[in-house]
């Protein structure tokens, strides 16, 4: 007692001695063990630590979290820092612009003034191209280029954005020649490094329209591609729409004109050669007015430069739109009145078969492994497409899709050991309804997917043979598998695509050669086993019980031959053959509802049951007869009739091999035969 008491006085080490630098494990396991007295206070100390490590452990775990969010938080307050400091710098960089831009104005307000002074002005060109000559060689880092002889016309910083969602890219800075645009990127210590250099007459440039997330934005194309760059201000924006313009039509400016007398263009001219340089070259018959021109919309001059913008911004509708409109104006007697309607609908027409590639592309990339995901994202393009008349493009598309997706699908479920067929098919229907609801106007769509539908299942048929329905497969698992596969099949008959009978087609070989590899396996095994031709003992009564109950499930009732507790008077293969027998004529019931394989499986359960009708003991066995005749005769009058029964039941057709077999042995059953009787001999007399 007094042992006990001192025990719980005994002092616990606090857990703090864990977090000691030189702590010792054997030195602690030590100290705990001569200061515990029994057990019981060693499993408390057990506990202790074991709480312990789960606090520690939690605790680092929140600790580790903590810190992540506050690393998360810090690269979040980096992020905006550089962003800020980037504005900075485009700021500085547009202040410079502006004191520049200034005093360019001041020096051309001051030539103006001295506008007879052609030396001067000459002079101060060559001056400001020689500065910019020697700014790009100094502070741009890997440009070898020649810019003598070269006129400067702009410089300054832009922003590259991705075009897909707008998302800034990296700074650039841009010097633009007569003849050459140099574009460098701006580095981190604010150098410049030479990224590459364009032709000014050779891209084009677009005005893109401020959205929510994206303003003073300009979309180049090169030959590299389409590129888009923001500026800081709308006037920046402005000044270099109008800079490379002015570098485009350079040498149209400088060359000299040539005519009998030099008259000052009216405005009507100057306005044409400032939209278009195609209208230079197109001759005005004596007929016409002079202000011919001014009877053509805005909204059409601009429709190819619009189109190409919304395209680029993914406002597919307002494009699709937008053409359809011009065609239509095109089409009217309005033709008349615009001098330039062969120029515009060309263009037009162009840009129509870069949106129906666009969206084509956009069809085909929206694949998914999820087919709602990909029919979902498959809607938008898929509906433009069908309005502009792409019947044929977007079905053999959407159909490709589609095609992905399933057959990534089903190879996912097998690796899940999921039902492929119920899979399989609910895609086909949804795939098939929702394209009928697409081309619901256009029937000449619907052989597309008919064929689609043949390819599909043709493929999924070869899956099936190859994981489901190989070599050496049970009649069971053949059985359970084609009936999982005819059930949902026929849900496509709901909006009129029967394939069921193509689907038979497809699995009959494989299913032929299974039953006759079955047929062949169940007659060797007909027989192997050794029979005693004894009435079968079951040993306990809840045996028997279980026999006649599970016999009762399968349609047929042998409480008529049980004797006594235990017995059954039926040998045990007669027992075995009934329960095996009857299993097997379900399953052949399953297969038969396809009548191509009707006469293999009537063949199979025929000769199963004549194989085992015709078994006799062997010569030197003494039996009695009558129960070798009884045990046939159960199999002829009561297993017989309840296969075909349950046969017809289940498939819904007649096995008209197992009946000629039942009518034939009813009438070969003669009488029993007497029993032998053994007979005793004796010497006494």
């Amino acid at each position: 007692m007094a042992l006990s008491s001192a025990a719980v006085y005994i002092p616990i080490k606090t857990m703090k001695e864990f977090d000691d630098f030189n702590f010792s494990v054997e030195k602690y396991t030590k100290d705990l063990t001569r200061e515990c007295v029994g057990g019981s206070d060693l499993q408390q100390r057990k506990k202790e630590i074991e709480a312990y490590n789960e606090t520690t452990a939690a605790t680092l775990k929140q600790t580790c979290k903590k810190n992540y969010m506050e690393f998360i938080q810090t690269a979040k307050e980096i992020s905006h820092l550089e962003s800020e400091m980037y504005q900075l710098s485009h700021i500085l960089i547009e202040q410079r612009n502006i004191l520049a831009t200034m005093t360019d104005g001041k020096t051309s307000s001051h030539l103006k003034a001295e506008s007879l002074e052609a030396e001067s002005t000459a002079a101060t060109d060559d001056l400001e191209n020689s500065h910019a000559t020697r700014a790009v060689k100094e502070m741009v880092q890997g440009f070898n280029g020649n810019l003598e002889g070269k006129t400067f016309l702009n410089e300054g910083a832009l922003i590259e954005l991705d075009s897909n969602d707008y998302r800034p890219i990296q700074r650039v800075f841009f010097f633009l020649f007569n003849d050459v645009l140099i574009v460098c990127k701006v580095k981190h210590d604010k150098r410049l490094d030479f990224l590459t250099e364009y032709d000014p007459k050779k891209i084009a440039v677009i005005n893109i329209k401020d959205l929510d997330g994206v303003k003073n934005a300009i979309n180049i194309i090169t030959p590299d591609g389409s590129k888009i760059y923001q500026s800081i201000t709308a006037a920046g924006k402005t000044e270099w729409i109008e800079k490379l313009e002015e570098a485009f039509r350079f040498d149209q400016q400088k060359k000299p004109k040539k005519g009998q007398a030099p008259q000052p263009p009216t405005r009507a001219k100057q306005q044409s050669k400032s939209s278009t340089p195609e209208k230079e070259t197109t001759p005005q018959s004596p007929g016409e007015p002079k202000s011919l021109e001014d009877e053509t919309p805005e909204w059409l001059s601009t429709a190819s430069e619009e189109i190409q913008t919304l395209v680029a911004q993914r406002h597919f509708e307002d494009a699709q739109e937008l053409i359809k409109r011009t065609q239509e104006f095109l089409r009217n007697d309005n033709r008349k009145k615009v001098p330039q309607a062969d120029a515009i609908e060309t263009k037009v027409k162009q840009q129509e078969q870069k949106l129906i590639s666009v969206l084509l592309k956009e069809l085909s990339n929206s694949h998914n492994r999820n087919l709602q995901i990909a029919l979902r994202a498959a809607k938008r393009p898929l509906k433009i497409l069908v309005e502009m008349g792409r019947y044929r493009q977007a079905s053999a598309t959407l159909l490709k899709v589609c095609a992905v997706s399933l057959r990534v699908a089903q190879r996912e479920a097998r690796r899940n050991n999921a039902d492929i067929s119920e899979l399989f098919f609910c895609d086909l229907t949804q795939v098939a309804c929702d394209f009928l609801t697409a081309f619901e106007k256009q029937p000449a769509c619907v052989s597309a997917l008919v064929v689609w539908c043949n390819a599909e299942l043709q493929y999924f048929a070869s899956q099936l043979i190859k994981h489901y329905l190989t070599k050496g497969t049970s009649l069971e698992s053949v059985a359970k598998c084609v009936e999982r596969v005819r059930k949902p099949s026929t849900k496509l008959t709901e909006i009129g695509l029967d394939i069921s009978y193509h689907l038979e087609g497809l699995l009959r070989t494989t299913l032929e050669s299974l039953i006759e590899e079955s047929k062949e396996r169940l007659l060797d095994s007909v027989g192997r086993t050794e029979e005693s031709w004894q009435p079968y003992n079951l040993q306990t009564k809840s045996n028997l019980k279980r026999l006649l109950l599970e016999l009762d499930v399968l349609g047929i009732d042998v409480r008529a031959q049980a004797t006594g507790d235990t017995w059954i008077n039926l040998t045990q293969s007669t027992v075995v053959f009934i329960r095996h027998f009857l299993q097997l004529t379900e399953y052949c019931g399953c297969l038969a509802k396809c009548e191509t394989l009707l006469q293999s499986l009537e063949l199979l359960l025929k000769e199963l049951f004549i194989a085992q009708h015709s078994l006799k003991p062997p010569s030197d066995m003494a039996v009695d007869p009558n129960f070798v005749m009884k045990n046939k005769v159960f199999l002829v009058d009561n297993l017989l009739p309840i296969a075909i029964d349950k046969f017809r039941q289940i498939s819904g057709r007649q096995c008209e091999g197992l009946r000629e077999l039942h009518t034939k042995m009813s009438r070969q059953q003669g009488a029993p035969l007497p029993r032998q009787r053994s007979v005793y001999t004796t010497d006494v007399f």
